[in-house]
């Protein structure tokens, strides 16, 4: 069960990449959007995120981080209008970093 969380931890990462840039190509400038967007969570999650972060983040910073960088994929859903698909990301967003609080992960 803790191997699958962590595989379902992966995915959402991913998921929030997919999810700002669904956004980003669903907006007037979709081009320039759709590549910012996720290439910036991703240099954010390389200075601050990684295992290998320059910046690294414990704690309350970890978890505002997290909260941004999960948050930041709803937001996007929700703004380009997939409602339902932002609330169940919300949800699996949840529920995954719980049981990964939980179990220590």
């Amino acid at each position: 069960m803790k191997a699958a969380n962590l595989g379902v931890l992966f995915l959402i990462e991913l998921g929030a990449l997919a999810a700002v840039s669904y956004w980003g190509f669903s907006t007037a400038h979709p081009w320039l959007l759709g590549l910012a967007a996720p290439a910036t969570l991703i240099a954010l999650w390389a200075l601050c995120g990684s295992p290998r972060a320059r910046f690294t983040t414990r704690g309350w910073g970890r978890a505002g981080f997290e909260l941004a960088w999960f948050g930041s994929g709803v937001v996007a859903l929700w703004a380009a209008g997939a409602h339902g698909l932002a609330l169940g990301f919300a949800l699996v967003c949840a529920a995954s970093k719980a049981l990964a609080l939980k179990w220590g992960q």
